[in-house]
């Protein structure tokens, strides 16, 4: 039987707002004790919206929404976070299927991309939203079709925004990254841990 005196037996303090594995995998990789409690945010893009002001929003919305729904006390902070492809001016989403995988993964081999991620940070007492984003670079070579073919086989494609995954096979298509590697796998680890703390989160909130 657990001791309710001992830090493991409370609940954590952060929320991520967010069902991605890749976002939990990154903030148990920093010791962060966290509750997951997905989004019921509708990812759309709104006409002429830009990228960054896009990722923002929604990453902003994402934390509000699930902090709106949860009791205001004890007071604890939502992590929201949203990560998209840009080919160019084009935001590049989740495929809806191997073929448009294929067609995203088309766009962007032999190019330099970006990928962008937006963190947001709002409190279930109703503090609103500081919220930053984060951008990094992704250098692929060129490919064949036969060879994007092969890895959407693989089926890490389909929930990955531009089709593929750095951490995963995907990594056969990388040149190098400028910027924040985690930030391409969905979380920008090292800035999201300055916004919790800018937030007035300590070590000990995170980790106890």
């Amino acid at each position: 039987m657990q001791d309710p005196t001992r830090p493991d037996s409370l609940p954590p303090r952060l929320v991520l707002a967010s069902a991605s594995p890749r976002r939990s995998e990154i903030l148990r990789s920093a010791s962060v004790r966290f509750e997951v409690v997905v989004s019921k945010v509708d990812e759309k893009t709104r006409p002429g919206e830009p990228a960054e002001v896009l990722v923002e929003r929604l990453a902003r919305e994402k934390s509000l929404e699930v902090a709106e729904r949860l009791p205001s006390k004890p007071p604890r902070p939502v992590l929201g976070a949203d990560t998209i492809v840009v080919a160019g001016e084009d935001v590049l989403g989740k495929p809806r299927d191997e073929e448009h995988a294929v067609e995203l993964l088309s766009r962007i081999v032999g190019t330099t991309h970006r990928v962008m991620t937006g963190i947001a940070l709002s409190w279930t007492h109703g503090a609103g939203a500081v919220s930053r984003v984060v951008t990094s670079r992704v250098e692929m070579r060129a490919a064949t079709r036969e060879e994007l073919i092969e890895y959407v086989a693989v089926g890490e494609s389909l929930d990955k925004a531009g089709g593929y995954a750095l951490q995963g096979e995907g990594s056969r298509f990388i040149v190098g990254v400028t910027g924040s590697r985690t930030n391409v796998i969905g979380l920008p680890l090292e800035e999201t841990l300055e916004l919790l703390a800018s937030s007035g989160l300590s070590e000990e909130d995170l980790r106890g």
